[in-house]
C-alpha cells in the first residue's frame, strides 16, 4: 500500500458564476456530450433513509459496463474510503470533503491525502478541542458514529444517528468551526469541519491527476449530489444533477445543480443515470 499527499487546494480551481438557474427537470436533459464519467455523493444520493439503494449499487457497475470512469465523492472518512475502493464497482473514492483520495491497481490499495502526516496530526489536536466546545456548548449534538475512521476532520451528527437538530443549533455548529478557523461543510446528515483549504472538487483533481495524469476536463463528467457540500462540484460540472431532495439545501449553496431529479436519494440517481446512458446510446 502506498501513500502519497498533494497540495491542489479550492484557491486554485475555478468554477462557473454562483448566479446559476434553479436546476431544470431532468426529462429537458436532451445531449450529454462525450463523457469520462460519473462521479457521485454517498448519503442520500446513492441511499436514502440510511440504506443503500441496490439499483443504485448496480448503477455503479452498468456505468462501467458502459465504459464510463466512476468516482464516489463523499464526506465519509477513511476508513470506509478504504472498504469503497477494494469492494465497490469503482475506479477511485475520494472522502472526507476532498481530503483524500484512495484507488487500487495491481500493487493493492493505494491512498492520497492533501495534507501530510505531521499536519494531519497537528490539526487532529485542534479539531480534539473543537469537539469538547461544540458538545458542550451545543445541546443534542454528538460525534459522527464514524468519527473514529477520520484522517483529516471532525464530523458532528444533527441527525443520522440523533434526534434532528433545529437550524439555529445546526448554524450555531456552523459558526464554531468558522470562528475557529476551520473549513466547514454541511451535508445530509453531518457538519463537517477541518482546518485547511480543500473541498471536494479539490479532492477529483488530485485522483484524476494521480490517476490519469491530466487535470479532468468539466465537460466530460457527469455529477450527481443532494446537498450543501456538493455546491463546488455542482459548480463546475456543467452535466451537474441533483436527486430530488437537494431542493432542501438550494437556498444554502452558492451553486446548484443544471438539473433535478423526480425521485430522491438513490432512486434520483438511478433516475439520472438512466437518462445519462439512453442519451449516450442514442447519441
Amino acid at each position: 500500500m502506498r501513500e502519497t499527499f498533494n497540495a491542489f487546494s479550492k484557491k486554485e480551481i475555478p468554477g462557473r458564476s454562483s448566479k446559476v438557474p434553479a436546476p431544470l427537470p431532468l426529462q429537458l436533459l436532451d445531449d450529454v456530450g462525450p463523457l469520462d464519467g460519473i462521479l457521485c455523493d454517498i448519503d442520500d444520493t446513492l441511499t436514502w433513509h440510511g440504506r443503500l439503494i441496490p439499483e443504485a449499487l448496480q448503477g455503479l457497475q452498468r456505468a462501467q459496463a458502459a465504459g464510463l470512469k466512476v468516482i464516489p465523492v463523499t464526506g465519509r472518512p477513511a476508513g470506509w474510503v478504504d472498504q469503497i475502493a477494494r469492494l465497490w464497482p469503482v475506479d477511485g473514492v475520494v472522502g472526507e470533503n476532498g481530503g483524500l483520495w484512495f484507488w487500487m491497481n495491481d500493487d493493492g490499495l493505494q491512498r492520497g491525502f492533501i495534507q501530510n502526516l505531521e499536519t494531519r496530526r497537528t490539526n487532529r489536536e485542534r479539531l480534539n478541542r473543537l469537539q469538547q466546545q461544540i458538545l458542550a456548548d451545543v445541546p443534542g449534538s454528538a460525534l459522527a458514529s464514524d468519527q473514529a475512521y477520520r484522517e483529516l476532520d471532525l464530523a458532528i451528527d444533527f441527525c443520522e444517528d440523533v434526534a434532528p437538530l433545529s437550524r439555529e443549533l445546526i448554524d450555531r455548529i456552523i459558526t464554531t468551526f468558522q470562528q475557529a478557523g476551520a473549513t466547514c461543510k454541511e451535508s445530509s446528515i453531518h457538519i463537517n469541519g477541518w482546518f485547511g483549504h480543500f473541498d471536494k472538487l479539490a479532492g477529483f483533481r488530485n485522483l484524476h491527476q494521480a490517476l490519469w495524469v491530466t487535470p479532468p476536463d468539466p465537460n466530460r463528467w457527469a455529477y450527481f449530489g443532494d446537498s450543501a457540500n456538493d455546491s463546488p462540484m455542482f459548480g463546475y460540472f456543467p452535466l451537474s444533477i441533483g436527486v430530488a431532495n437537494v431542493a432542501e439545501f438550494l437556498d444554502r449553496m452558492p451553486h446548484g445543480p443544471a438539473w433535478i431529479t423526480p425521485s430522491p436519494g438513490g432512486y434520483g440517481f438511478v433516475e439520472g443515470l438512466d437518462r445519462i446512458l439512453s442519451l449516450r446510446t442514442n447519441g
